[in-house]
């Protein structure tokens, strides 16, 4: 086998190695979470609302197009929070009074509901990944040993030696960026319950203001 065929399954095997020790990824008990931020599969309203007590009327906001609207608008990360605020802003001052309580409430209502169930599948499809993560590496770490054993044999084809060694190391490359990119992916979660936490708290001020 080349000296460079030789190197490419040394790296191969030290990066393996490496990115799929165990502890080095799942944190807690559960093998599927790999992110150093704590499970937490779904969150309370008193986690993010310390304003007035919401209506039994609350639940019904997704029957109200308009407030229904807002949700969609809010939520999406593709607005900027200090717009976002804004908006909520501009919304509780052109309500009538006797519409402003109730129809801020069911947009307390709805944002979180909506913003905790996408929380809870960003949190779920991170799991999935995870799992094939852990599939990928002890695929890649019975490949590893495959490679290394037939380094060993005299009669080994070094050419299709070298092919699989090439493989090899391409396959942990993927392996690696795909571990790597996790680390972004497990912000989701956070950025969306901190997101949650500023709408809620600029509803609850515009309503104080108001007072």
């Amino acid at each position: 086998m080349r000296p460079s065929a030789i190197r490419r399954v040394a790296l191969a095997v030290i990066l393996v190695g490496v990115l799929c020790r165990p502890g080095s990824a799942a944190q807690g008990d559960d093998p599927d979470w790999p992110c150093i931020q704590r499970k937490v599969p779904e969150l309370s309203l008193g986690q993010v609302w310390n304003g007035i007590a919401l209506p039994p009327a609350a639940a019904g906001w997704s029957a109200d197009e308009t407030v229904s609207s807002w949700v969609d608008d809010l939520s999406a990360r593709r607005l900027p929070l200090p717009e976002a605020q804004q908006k909520i802003r501009d919304v509780a001052r052109s309500l009538p009074d006797g519409e402003r309580d109730l129809r801020m409430a069911m947009l307390v209502q709805g944002l979180f509901e909506h913003m905790n169930r996408e929380r809870s599948q960003v949190i779920s499809g991170i799991a999935r990944y995870a799992h094939r993560q852990r599939e990928m590496a002890a695929a890649l770490r019975q490949e590893s040993a495959a490679v290394d054993a037939l380094r060993s044999e005299v009669s080994t084809d070094q050419g299709q030696l070298a092919l699989r060694a090439d493989r090899l190391v391409l396959q942990t490359r993927i392996f690696q960026e795909r571990s790597q990119s996790l680390t972004f992916v497990c912000e989701v979660p956070t950025l969306i319950e901190q997101r949650l936490y500023a709408l809620a708290k600029t509803i609850a001020e515009a309503l104080a203001s108001k007072k």
